[in-house]
């Protein structure tokens, strides 16, 4: 597990083995609790594992636990749970991935269409990112990603409380049918701008949805933007980005992590319960 240790003074025993700390051994970020996703790993698909096409609205919740899936095009695609074989659970470390499947094409997006989906963090879960302030937080995403649509993909962070603001960020899937680990770091300066530094950048500290992160699959023109700065409109991808709806692609996430920092620190694991 990656972490700084912050060591005043260490001597060694000067009898047996090991070694003998004169004073606290302070890391510099958590050990533990570090990722903001609950079940990130997809683990817990209380809703059930088999197939369910995923519908707009407020009826996303379908298949594994604390993820939404939203669709508004003209196709329609189902989510499900992957057993990894023994070969992808010793690249990526997991068991069990998302698993999504285009079950009806859009080959043509147009305005407001939509596919993706996303999880939402309580603001009581985000206060030591400290939005709203000059000291606001580095933060980084990390997942692992199979497509056989190889090409420009998009991830979104948008916040919620106050003043709705988002960010939009690129990633590339570099070979079809490959497992691949993919690392963005999220600035709160994203752009040059300041505002998740100014005061309007607060995250209520209540069980309100603070922050949601996203990975988007397809969207209309309408909802194209620039990448890497925060704005206040609601945009979830770039023009850039491929039309995952187009054909009858798949789609597989497992792994997703989101920290502080600015670097990507192993998974953390934590038990089923």
């Amino acid at each position: 597990m990656a972490s700084e240790l912050q060591v005043n003074t260490i001597t060694e025993a000067t009898s047996g083995s090991g070694i003998t700390f004169a004073k606290d051994i302070i890391p510099a970020t958590p050990l533990s609790h570090r990722n903001m996703i609950i079940n990130g790993g997809m683990q817990v698909w209380q809703r059930g594992t088999s197939a369910v096409t995923a519908t707009g609205g407020t009826t996303g919740y379908s298949t594994v636990d604390r993820w939404k899936f939203e669709e508004g095009t003209g196709g329609t695609f189902t989510s499900e749970q992957e057993t990894l074989s023994v070969a992808d659970q010793g690249t990526t470390g997991h068991p069990t991935a998302i698993k999504l499947l285009v079950t009806g094409t859009d080959t043509s997006l147009t305005g407001n269409e939509y596919a993706y989906f996303f999880q939402r963090i309580e603001g009581q879960n985000l206060q030591h990112l400290q939005y709203g302030s000059s000291n606001a937080k580095t933060i980084t995403l990390s997942f692992w990603v199979k497509s056989n649509l190889a090409g420009t993909y998009c991830a979104y962070l948008r916040k919620l409380t106050n003043t709705g603001y988002y960010v939009v960020k690129e990633y590339t899937i570099l070979a079809a049918n490959t497992w691949e680990k993919k690392t963005i770091t999220i600035t709160p300066t994203e752009g040059s701008t300041s505002l998740i530094t100014a005061a309007a950048g607060a995250i209520a500290n209540n069980n309100s949805i603070g922050l949601e992160l996203g990975f988007s699959l397809a969207f209309g023109p309408n909802y194209q933007t620039t990448k890497d700065t925060w704005q206040t409109a609601e945009d979830y991808t770039t023009s850039s980005a491929v039309n995952w709806m187009g054909a009858s692609n798949n789609f597989y996430m497992t792994g997703v992590q989101l920290e502080l920092g600015s670097v990507a620190t192993p998974f953390e694991h934590r038990s089923f319960g």
